[in-house]
This record gives C-alpha cells, sequence and structure tokens, in this order.
C-alpha cells in the first residue's frame, strides 16, 4: 500500500467515526485490515462489531440500558484507537517518513527504558555527582555533555512511544517536577510529548499535558499548554466520545491563570498565521528602502567610533543625517520595532538562511531550549574568550529571539573578528534595556509579561521547524491549520464560561484583517447579545470580504439599536452603491452630509451618486466644491473632465482632462481624452489618445471596442456622425497594426 492510500483509507474511518456513522466506519476497517494483511487485529474488530450488532438489537427491542450512551461512546472511541494502531502499524511498514524511519531503528537498536534514562540523569545532576570535577566549570561542562545525550535518547523514546503506561506517567512527572535537573532539560521533554501525541493519540500524554499546563514554571507550563492546544485541535472530533478528559478540561479552564494564557497563545497562533505575508512585506517594503540608503554607510555612521563606544548612550546624530537622503526609512524600522515588540515574527526571513548548520539536522535541536553549555555547539562551549561570554549570555537573556534563532545567532557569529563580536553583544545588551525601559514605561513588567514571552518564542521555534526543518516534507505543517480554536468542542466550555475571551479573539481577528474568521464569530454572539456595535463590526467584515448585502443587513440593523454614527451612513451608503443602487446611496451620503459638511469623500461621493443617475449638473457642483475645499485634488479632474464633456463644456473639459495628461494618466483618461478631442475636431489628436489608451499595460482591443460602444451615446450627444465611427475604428486599427 501507498503512503496515500493508507492515509485516505485512515480519514475516511476517524470522519465516519466523527459523525457517528458506526457501521461504515466498521466496514472500512475490516476492508483495510484485509487489504493490508494485517490479520492480527481480525480477531479485536469482530469482539467491536458483535458489540456493536448486539447494541443496535437490543435499541431496536426496546430493551432499557442506562448504561447504553457510555457503552456507545466507549465503543466509538475503541474504534478510533483500533484504527490508530492499524494506521501505525501500516506507517511502520510502508512509510518513509521521518517518524517510521526513526522508530524502525530505535526498535532495532532496542533503546532503554524511560526509567533507566531518568534514573541515569538524575544521577548526572545530583549534588553527590559534584565532588567528581575538580572545578565548577569542569563539573558544569561533564553534566552538560552527559546529560545532553541522556536527555536526547529519552527525547526520542517519549517522541516514538504509542501510548505511556501509568508507571511511565508517574515516572515523568516526578522528573519534570525534580527541581535538581535544569529546567532547560525539563522543559525540552515537553516537547516531545507534545510531539508523541500530535503523532499518535493518547490520553494518557494529554492529562500529562494539562498536568504541566498547570506548572509554576512558565518554562514548562507555556510549552506544555502550547502542545495542549495543538493536540486537542487535531484530535478534537474524538474528544466529545471521552467525558472523562472533557471534565478534566473543564477543572483546568476554569482556572483564571490558565483561560488568560489560553486567549494569549490562540491569539499568538492568529498572529503566526499572518507571517508569510509580513515577510513580504518586509522585502517589498523595508529592504529595498534600507539597501538604497547608501553604500557609503561605513563612514556615514562612522562604524569605527561606534565600535569604541558603548551602545547603550544616546543615538548617533550622524543618523539623522544618513536617514535624510532616504525619506521614510526611520519611520519604517520604527514600524519594524514596534511590530517587534508586540511579538510579531520579523526576524524569520534573515533567520531562515542561518539553519543549513549540522545542529539542524537533527529534528530534537530546533525544540532545544538555548543554554550557553550546550555541548552540540562546540564552537560556543569550547571558547573561554570573556567577550564570547558575554555575547553568548547577552543571546540568552533576549527576549525577542527564539530559541532556535539564538542558536543560529551565535553559530554565524563565532567566526567574525573580536570587534565585532564585542559590537553586537554591546548592542543585544543595549537592546535588552531599552526592551526594560519600554516595559517598565508601558506597565507591562508583571507576571503576565513571562509567560506571553515564553510562549511566543515556543511557537516561533514551532513555525521554523514545520516551515524550515530539512525533512519539513515529512510532517503535516500545524501551520497550514486554520487555527480556528473557537470552533473546537474540546474548548466550547471555555469559551462558554467567558465570553469576554471570545469577544477578545473576535476583535483581535478583526485586528488582523481575518474577517471572515471575525464574521463567523460575531455571527454567532450576535445572535446571543443583539448590540449596535456587535452589527457594525459584522458589516465591517462582510464588507470587507464583498458581501454587500449582508454588510448592508448589519449595518442598518445596528441603526436600530441607536448606532446611526456618520460613520454608519456612510457605510450603508457605500453599501447602496455597490449593490447598484445610487439613489438609495445618495439618499444615506446626504444624511452623513448633515452631520460633517465639509467632508471632502462624503461631497465626492455624493457627486459619484449623481454621476451614476445622470443628474450631471448637480453633481458637477459637488466636484467643483471639493476642488474649492481642496485646491489641488487631483481626484476630482477625471469626474470633473467627465460631466463637462456629457455637458457639452468641451474646453472646460480638455482643461481637466490636460491637467490629468500632466499627472498620472491611466487608460481610460486617455480614452476619455480622445472622445473630447473628436469632438473638437481634433481627429488626429483623438486616435492618437486612443492609441495610448491601447498601449503597454492599456486595453485590449475588445476592451477597447466594449467601453467604446458604451460611450456612443454620448459621442453622439456632441455632434459626433454615426456614420464616421466605424470608419474612425478602422483607422485606429491600421494606426495600431502599423505599430506593431
Amino acid at each position: 500500500m501507498t503512503e496515500k492510500e493508507i492515509q485516505s483509507a485512515y480519514s475516511l474511518i476517524c470522519s465516519n467515526l466523527a459523525s457517528r456513522r458506526l457501521k461504515p466506519a466498521l466496514d472500512l476497517l475490516e476492508k483495510l485490515i484485509a487489504d493490508s494483511g494485517f490479520g492480527i487485529y481480525r480477531d479485536e474488530w469482530q469482539q467491536m462489531n458483535d458489540t456493536y450488532r448486539n447494541i443496535l438489537k437490543y435499541t431496536v427491542d426496546g430493551i432499557p440500558d442506562p448504561e447504553r450512551q457510555k457503552i456507545y461512546y466507549k465503543l466509538i472511541t475503541s474504534v478510533f484507537e483500533l484504527a490508530d494502531t492499524l494506521h501505525e502499524a501500516l506507517k511502520l511498514k510502508f512509510s518513509s517518513g521521518y517518524e517510521s524511519e526513526k522508530k524502525r531503528a530505535s526498535l532495532r537498536l532496542q533503546s532503554s527504558g524511560y526509567g533507566y534514562i531518568m534514573k541515569d540523569l538524575e544521577d548526572i545532576f545530583s549534588p553527590a555527582a559534584e565532588v567528581k570535577h575538580e572545578s565548577r566549570e569542569e563539573m558544569d561542562v561533564s553534566k552538560d555533555k552527559e546529560g545532553n545525550g541522556k536527555i536526547k535518547k529519552l527525547f526520542y523514546n517519549l517522541w516514538l512511544t504509542n501510548k505511556l503506561s501509568q508507571d511511565e506517567i508517574q515516572s515523568l512527572n516526578r522528573f519534570y517536577k525534580d527541581p535538581s535537573l535544569p529546567l532547560h532539560l525539563r522543559s525540552f521533554l515537553v516537547s516531545a510529548v507534545m510531539l508523541s501525541l500530535l503523532r499518535f493519540f493518547d490520553k494518557g500524554k494529554l492529562r500529562l499535558l494539562m498536568d504541566q499546563s498547570t506548572f509554576a514554571e512558565p518554562e514548562i507550563s507555556q510549552r506544555a499548554l502550547t502542545g495542549l492546544l495543538l493536540s486537542l485541535y487535531k484530535w478534537d472530533p474524538r474528544i466529545e466520545f471521552y467525558p472523562d478528559i472533557l471534565a478534566q478540561l473543564k477543572v483546568l479552564f476554569a482556572n483564571p491563570a490558565i483561560r488568560r494564557n489560553t486567549e494569549t497563545l490562540i491569539k499568538q497562533f492568529i498572529r503566526s498565521k499572518g507571517t508569510e505575508k509580513l515577510q513580504q512585506r518586509i522585502r517589498d517594503e523595508f529592504l529595498p528602502g534600507i539597501i538604497s540608503i547608501s553604500t557609503n554607510l561605513k563612514d556615514k555612521i562612522r562604524l569605527d567610533k561606534l565600535m569604541e563606544e558603548s551602545l547603550t548612550e544616546d543615538g548617533n546624530p550622524d543618523w539623522v543625517n544618513l536617514f535624510k537622503d532616504s525619506p521614510g526609512i526611520m519611520q519604517k524600522m520604527e514600524e519594524f520595532s514596534e511590530m517587534q515588540m508586540k511579538g510579531d515574527d520579523v526576524l524569520i526571513g534573515s533567520f531562515s538562511m542561518l539553519k543549513s548548520f549540522p545542529f539542524f539536522d537533527e529534528a530534537a535541536n530546533w525544540f532545544m531550549p538555548f543554554f550557553e553549555g550546550n555541548p552540540d555547539v562546540e564552537v560556543i562551549t569550547g571558547s573561554m574568550e570573556p567577550q564570547i561570554h558575554q555575547l553568548v549570555n547577552a543571546i540568552d537573556k533576549s527576549q525577542l529571539l527564539c530559541n532556535s534563532d539564538k542558536y543560529s545567532f551565535c553559530l554565524s557569529i563565532m567566526k567574525l573578528p573580536e570587534a565585532n563580536i564585542r559590537m553586537i553583544s554591546q548592542a543585544i545588551m543595549a537592546e535588552m534595556e531599552q526592551f526594560k525601559e519600554l516595559t517598565k514605561d508601558e506597565n507591562l513588567l508583571n507576571r503576565d509579561q513571562k509567560p506571553e514571552l515564553i510562549s511566543n518564542q515556543c511557537i516561533q521555534d514551532l513555525y521554523r521547524f514545520y516551515k524550515l526543518y530539512p525533512r519539513k516534507a515529512d510532517f503535516e505543517d500545524i501551520f497550514g491549520w486554520k487555527l480556528d480554536f473557537h470552533h473546537k468542542h474540546a474548548l466550547a466550555y471555555l469559551f462558554a464560561e467567558d465570553r469576554g475571551m471570545i469577544l477578545t479573539i473576535a476583535e483581535y481577528y478583526l485586528s488582523r484583517d481575518y474577517f471572515e474568521e471575525a464574521a463567523g464569530i460575531f455571527s454567532s454572539l450576535k445572535d446571543e447579545e443583539k448590540t449596535g456595535e456587535i452589527c457594525q463590526k459584522l458589516g465591517w467584515c462582510y464588507q470587507k470580504t464583498g458581501d454587500f448585502q449582508s454588510a448592508l443587513e448589519n449595518y442598518l440593523k445596528s441603526e436600530l439599536f441607536g448606532n446611526s454614527t456618520g460613520w454608519t451612513l456612510k457605510k450603508i451608503a457605500l453599501c447602496y452603491r455597490n449593490m447598484k443602487m445610487p439613489d438609495k446611496a445618495l439618499e444615506y451620503y446626504q444624511a452623513a452630509e448633515k452631520e460633517d459638511p465639509e467632508n471632502l469623500g462624503v461631497q465626492l461621493n455624493i457627486g459619484h451618486c449623481l454621476l451614476e443617475l445622470k443628474r450631471y449638473e448637480e453633481a458637477l457642483k459637488c466636484y467643483f466644491k471639493v476642488e474649492y475645499l481642496s485646491p489641488g485634488n487631483s481626484k476630482v479632474w477625471r469626474p470633473i473632465g467627465w460631466c463637462s464633456f456629457i455637458t457639452g463644456n468641451k474646453s472646460q473639459s480638455e482643461k481637466y482632462f490636460l491637467k490629468l495628461m500632466d499627472d498620472e494618466p491611466g487608460r481610460h483618461d486617455y480614452l476619455s481624452m480622445g472622445h473630447v478631442q473628436w469632438s473638437l475636431g481634433n481627429r488626429r489628436a483623438a486616435l492618437d489618445y486612443y492609441l495610448k489608451s491601447m498601449a503597454e499595460n492599456g486595453f485590449t482591443e475588445d476592451e477597447f471596442l466594449g467601453i467604446f460602444e458604451e460611450d456612443f451615446p454620448h459621442l453622439l450627444s456632441q455632434g459626433i456622425d454615426k456614420n464616421d465611427i466605424p470608419i474612425m475604428l478602422d483607422q485606429l486599427r491600421y494606426r495600431k497594426t502599423a505599430r506593431i
């Protein structure tokens, strides 16, 4: 069987089970057992099939059984788990994916169990182990080296285990709570549980992550909560059949701190959905401007002087002159810095090029928390230079770099000259001080800040693994999921009990321009809490997705709640305009005008409505009012020119279209100017403008003829002989062919 066939059959079985179509699921499972040759699962399947037939018989016979629903749910979960086991066995046999390949290798090697490895780790880091070493430095290096090898072995064992026994869960809980073990090793192992649970469903792992989510150390609790949310998202279709898990989740999410951290994590996942779009913007808007500053950058900012002075002092005044050569760069850099402070992943584009070191060939290293003594990064641990240690210490404390990028940073700069390393170290220390000052000024240094920073780093580490790991194609990209946690059954209680959270998430979607997702939440909220504000926001979401009918309905409803503001009036008018109802749009724009008579946008749109209603003289008055209030406003030249042409004021029309010719004319402007010149008797000039409208990036011949035909009545009304039109068009074709 191919991997695709295996996955397709498994997915169909799970889909049927989630929809409570148990008979089709059992039939498909029976076929998969037969086709795959794994007859060892036949007896287990037969027992489940017989149980279900008995349930059906007793139900049809009307025999009462208070335990029937419980037995039914238990049967569904048993079929799920048999399907999981068969799916895993098939992958182990046929799949060439990383996890299956790694698991086959571990089976051949007969790896030690958890208990032995954890006992070795406890011995390595016990106080008694310190007497074996002559110095603190020697002891730390030895512990890190021994511990690193053991923890990696435990990491892979845990990742590739299907189900944990109760003894293994107890051993792992003791391990996580042991204060003598380094925090970075304990938190590292949390990621193994997450990967293992994403690979194979197990209630024991789910409970383990629930327990770890309550730990006092945010390095552990935030990794665990991240893994828990992702696992609940993946396995949501089956969670409703585990009432014991739902009960535990209810208890967990009753904790205010867990609810707060969950809301933060969901918002961070939403933010991660825009990472690729953000990188595109950085490439298109930020980098070209920075590159264009000057090739003499070094001389302009006196780089040699900067390396002599502490970067914690005031900024170099020469920078002001530097940015004078590139207007707007300073603002873009400030915006870039602000996005970074808010947690946007602005650095992945830079660090994606620094993941080719051998260190990143090993999957486990993408989840390893950064620590200075990591023996896998020998260039760090092997150097005794003070500036190296100062730099690594600064990187370790940086709150704006995720762990993966910290390793990339260290691996990439170790070959730099000493002076450069010193300068970079000072820059990072300055960044840290500025971050502390900023967060202090904004009153952000509170108990909630550290968990938020750690969870953001955790998500960025995950993003880099699923997007940049050399064998990323072997894994399902979790960032390709919709990540609409509010639609998941497992989190239904959380959102039902905390309506403020679901509203916050809806507004966060809205702030990030995810209008469809926001509309889905606002729509459900509107049914429960009818308010004008929710109707307004829902209308805005529909408007931004192009559903003007639904947008209009919600804007009109918001008026019923007393939200008839100028903003709402303008949005209602806009919807009517897009629905080709200019008379209704005019009514609402005129209502908005009463509230803000000098608003140029309203005046301009009133003119457009009058133009669409063919009330050209009235439209001209509006356009001239805009020109009077905003001299030089090129937005009104085009409609003034067109209305003047239609009303027969050809000289005035020519005047305004000539202004456009000197500004930024478009293909429609050339076409309209051609009409004006023809009506004035300047046929050659008219032909020239028509040709320009069909030049590069202009109209195709079919597009041109379609618009030209729409303009026939206006041409005839301005004295053009209808018999001349086909002749003019043929002449245009000859001229166009000659140019080609």
